[in-house]
């Protein structure tokens, strides 16, 4: 951030009396900038015995297998996020169930929600940001072609838990990647 939103003015990092962490604040108005961690939504959309996968036409991971999720906007809940993003990216209705995993990704200041979802009927289709939705049974899912971290996360919870005949909530955090030449 270079400027302050409410005058214009040029902003610098500081740390405000009264905080521990440093913010933008304008050197104008005074005005403190919270800059503060993005919240993704999504869903598991369930039919039977198979999941609603989505195959992203947009960077990052384009051409990857995902399940429906993006950024939560304003003045939406959590659930209501995951059913939009579901229609935006699959053109799929689905009926929101439980919050299924809330996955902490702190070096990309993130929080990722996925619900567990009932599709409504079987009239879906790629959306804007998707190449191609399709059903997956268990032992199809493109492991190897999954885009995210906490997709996969999910998906295994998910599995996992439909075994057990019971499914929980989980909760997670995703490291960052380690660069090869580190130890």
């Amino acid at each position: 951030m270079k400027f302050c939103s409410n005058c214009g003015a040029p902003v610098t990092l500081r740390i405000p009396p009264g905080d521990t962490l440093p913010r933008h604040v304008c050197t104008n108005c005074g005005s403190i900038h919270y800059q503060n961690p993005k919240i993704v939504v999504g869903a598991v959309p369930e039919w039977e015995d198979r999941i609603l996968l989505c195959r992203r036409a947009i960077e990052p991971r384009h051409g990857f297998w995902t399940l429906p999720a993006g950024f939560m906007e304003n003045a939406e809940t959590t659930a209501e996020g995951a059913a939009r993003e579901t229609l935006e990216e699959a053109c799929a209705r689905v009926e929101v169930g439980d919050m299924f995993t809330l996955i902490n990704v702190p070096h990309i200041s993130q929080v990722h929600i996925v619900y567990r979802a009932r599709l409504l009927d079987l009239d879906f289709r790629p959306g804007e940001e998707s190449l191609d939705v399709a059903l997956f049974e268990e032992k199809d899912i493109p492991w190897d072609d999954i885009a995210f971290r906490t997709i996969s996360m999910t998906l295994r919870h998910y599995f996992e838990d439909r075994r057990k005949g019971s499914f929980g909530f989980h909760t997670g955090s995703i490291p960052p990647i380690a660069e090869p030449h580190l130890p």
